[in-house]
Order: C-alpha cells, then structure tokens, then sequence
C-alpha cells in the first residue's frame, strides 16, 4: 500500500459512503484511478465490508458487559464446542481468545442489567467447558475509534 491507498483508505474508514468522485477528489485523483485503486484494496482484503453505526440504545443494545472466562479445560474438542457455542448468542458482539488469563475476553450487549441477569444465568453459565467468570460493566465510554489508526509508510 502507499500513500494514496491510505489516504483513500483513511477517507472511507471515516466515511464509507464517500462518492467515488468525492473520494478521487480528496486523495488527488481522477475518479477512474480511485475506483480501480478501491477496488484492489477491496479484492485483497484490505477493505474487509462497509458498515453503518448505529446508537446501541436506540437499538435495544444499550448496556454493555465485559466478561471475563476462565475455562476448566484446555482440549481442543471443548475450546470448538466453546466457541461454536458463542458464535450463536446474538448478544455476544465480540469474542477474542487470549493467550493467559482470562482464556476469553466477551462483550455482550443488551437493553439493561435485568436482561443480561436473565442471559448470564439461562445461557452463559451453560457454555462448554467454562470454570470461572466474571463480568464488568461500563460505566462511560470515552473513546470509541470506528476502524483502525492508519500508520504512515
């Protein structure tokens, strides 16, 4: 990637629904060039998809939850079954693996803390292999950064 291919990038990560010719406009380009370059930058995979940000509360999705879990076993059959199992609660936003402790780090969102107790007890407490948890909630998000930083060449 150079220059332009960032400066293009850092504009859609900003503005995703950037016309092309406002785009072109921006890095320096004509706007066929800048298509072709957003193109290859999606056709590689440096463009992953487009995305709308939505208010989580106007979506019923306003309390958020760290939760912290530590799991009793480390086999493969029980870190897949884990895992699958995750995939499928839509209240699970983000899940990532950790190498320590915790062995998983999951942000959950839902409407309030009556919903998440409901949640936790019916469904998160029954997830395969699971030995400890514990949850955090926000208090106040002060920053939330769509997209990554672009570093310079």
């Amino acid at each position: 990637m150079d220059k332009t291919d960032r400066a293009i990038l850092a504009h859609l990560m900003e503005n995703g629904r950037l016309a092309n010719t406002e785009l072109a406009d921006l890095v320096g380009l004509s706007p066929s060039p800048c298509l072709r370059r957003v193109r290859q930058l999606e056709s590689s995979g440096v463009i992953t998809g487009y995305h709308a940000a939505a208010d989580p509360a106007a979506i019923g999705r306003g309390f958020h939850v760290l939760l912290h879990v530590e799991m009793a076993a480390q086999d493969r059959a029980t870190i897949e079954a884990f895992e699958a199992a995750v995939t499928e609660l839509d209240e699970v936003v983000h899940c990532l693996r950790l190498f320590g402790q915790p062995d998983y780090l999951l942000w959950v969102a839902v409407p309030d803390l009556q919903t998440y107790e409901r949640f936790y007890m019916a469904e998160l407490t029954g997830l395969p292999g699971v030995a400890r948890t514990n949850s955090q909630f926000t208090m106040k998000t002060v920053k939330s950064t769509p997209g990554l930083p672009i570093p310079s060449p």
